[in-house]
């Protein structure tokens, strides 16, 4: 019967993924990373700058000189023949992570094949391994090695230089050396940074240009990697961006929230790996990478997703609990499935860093270390006394409900800083064909006969957790900022010649009611600014 139930899983596994590589290689924006990666090696070996390559999406490479290295070879292939291959890659990383997790929970080896199973299949349909997949990140290999050299499964002699590799790759990964030095694994800390400056030394004497370019200059401009404040970065530093933290402040609160995470997760990695749970160690530092790096996209959060089916294979109901919530944040976008529920902006605010704030406190309080955790229910008295254990059950479930109401009350009562806008985001060039982001006007004609010789001209359309502004500006408008609250900081307006001779621009916002438009002339000086104009056209709106 358990054989049956494995090849079902199996089963179900591959035909996940097959439809997902399927639907991946439909997109007219298949694999766009990898796509990056190739346009930018195939320069490289042209005689251009690696750094200077852009995409025709204008994505930059934005990785170390060593991962050019690495990834040379694939330009020795069609892209076509690339993009099968990489799947394939991608596939088979998931499921020989999916066995390190079998490995960490300690399952009875004749049920490791069903856990193993389960894992892989619940590791694809999530979020950070159907973006890894759509976008042909190297971010789940990344995780293989580092979960890997974590766990201490290769040879001892060569434990260290995984890490190693895979920090000269991605930088993120290096904090898996200070976990070394924690749990007295001194000698793999030290092949760990070894490994490390040697390929990066061999990237500098193979690749000297460009290992001066991004060293001196690349790898200070996280600029490059993308809108940091946007919804897809859940790190802290993302949602401190979207409160509306100010410049000076937030560099010295980020710094200290980090090492905070980061000393709480490693001190708890190291009671967790001196009580044989090497695996817990390692995802939970995977995390405070997570939660620590400046820029987390949704192909980075693998580690949350291992945590989460960590957390539901313990025995403590408010483990599971929180396993359950995890995984369903890292499943889907709870800020956009739960947004007609959540009426008030601190809950939508939550919502929407439901995964910066999970694994955050998951940094925090380790595995099982919550204050208001019910008693394992494994320890409860199962023979001839079932009632007793049913009722502890439902103190445990009771105690999970409490918590998570108070939490939601909590934010949903919460006034955020000035400037917070939760749910603020400008739109691009490509979103103009969406009639629900521009719809005052379509079209050159109708864009043309809208705009009324003022600066700026505008329409606002309500929704219940957010507000739309869409409008035009005239010629002599060259930028436009918005303010969401007075003291927040000013978020700029692309301004997009979507047609000939007129310019657009279109946002949302949590709420208009202190928000303020601004548009500025060439030289810099403010020529026009609507406040009230914003309120009073909302107001129009929701009659």
């Amino acid at each position: 019967m358990r054989d049956r139930r494995v090849a079902l899983v199996w089963t179900a596994f591959v035909v996940v993924a097959l439809v997902s590589c399927v639907l991946v290689l439909r997109r007219d924006d298949r694999l766009s990373d990898l796509h990056i990666y190739y346009g930018a090696l195939s320069d490289l070996h042209a005689g251009r700058p690696l750094y200077e390559f852009r995409a025709a999406n204008g994505g930059p490479f934005t990785y170390p000189p060593f991962a050019a290295l690495v990834l040379g070879p694939i330009t020795a292939v069609p892209e076509g023949v690339l993009r099968g291959i990489w799947l394939v890659a991608t596939c088979a990383a998931v499921v020989a992570i999916a066995g390190a997790v079998g490995v960490a929970l300690h399952t009875r080896r004749s049920r490791r094949p069903l856990v193993v199973a389960v894992a892989a299949t619940v590791l694809m349909l999530s979020a950070p391994v159907q973006s890894n997949l759509r976008f042909g990140q190297v971010s789940v290999f990344i995780v293989l090695m580092a979960l890997l050299d974590g766990m201490g499964v290769g040879p001892p002699r060569l434990r260290g230089m995984l890490v190693g590799v895979a920090a000269a790759i991605k930088l993120t990964p290096l904090l898996f050396v200070v976990y070394f030095l924690a749990t007295g694994r001194y000698r793999d800390a030290a092949r760990a940074v070894a490994t490390f400056l040697a390929c990066a030394g061999l990237a500098a004497l193979v690749l000297p240009a460009e290992s001066v370019t991004y060293w001196t200059e690349a790898v200070r401009q996280t600029s490059r990697i993308g809108n940091l404040a946007s919804l897809g970065n859940q790190s802290l530093h993302g949602m401190l961006l979207r409160v509306g933290v100010d410049e000076t402040t937030l560099p010295l609160l980020w710094a200290g929230l980090v090492a905070l995470v980061c000393a709480a997760a490693l001190l708890r990695a190291r009671q967790l790996a001196a009580r044989g749970r090497p695996g817990h160690a390692a995802v939970l530092v995977g995390c405070a990478t997570i939660a620590a790096s400046p820029v987390s996209w949704t192909h980075h959060q693998v580690w949350p997703v291992l945590a989460a089916m960590l957390l539901i294979g313990a025995s403590g109901v408010t483990q599971r609990a929180a396993g359950v919530g995890l995984l369903a944040a890292m499943a889907v976008s709870l800020g956009a499935v739960l947004s007609p529920v959540s009426t008030r902006p601190g809950v939508q605010f939550l919502f929407e860093n439901a995964r910066a704030i999970g694994v955050s406190l998951l940094c925090l309080v380790g595995f099982g270390g919550v204050a208001v955790a019910a008693r394992r229910t494994s320890r409860r008295p199962t023979v001839g006394r079932g009632w007793l254990r049913v009722g502890w059950l439902r103190v445990g479930w009771l105690r999970v409900g409490v918590t998570a109401t108070v939490a939601v009350a909590f934010f949903a009562v919460q006034p955020l800083p000035a400037g917070a806008d939760p749910t603020f985001k400008a739109y691009a060039l490509d979103d103009v064909v969406n009639p629900r982001y521009f719809f005052v006007c379509r079209g050159p004609v109708e864009c043309a006969a809208y705009g009324t010789g003022a600066p700026v001209t505008f329409g606002t359309r309500a929704e219940k957790t957010k507000v739309r502004v869409n409008g035009v500006v005239s010629p002599q408008v060259s930028r436009l900022e918005y303010y969401s609250a007075p003291g927040g900081a000013p978020r700029a307006i692309p301004l997009l010649d979507a047609y000939p001779g007129s310019r657009t621009f279109s946002f949302r916002s949590a709420s208009m009611a202190q928000g303020r438009l601004v548009a500025y002339a060439s030289d810099g000086r403010p020529i026009a600014s609507y406040d009230e104009e914003l309120a009073a056209a909302l107001r129009a709106t929701t009659r």
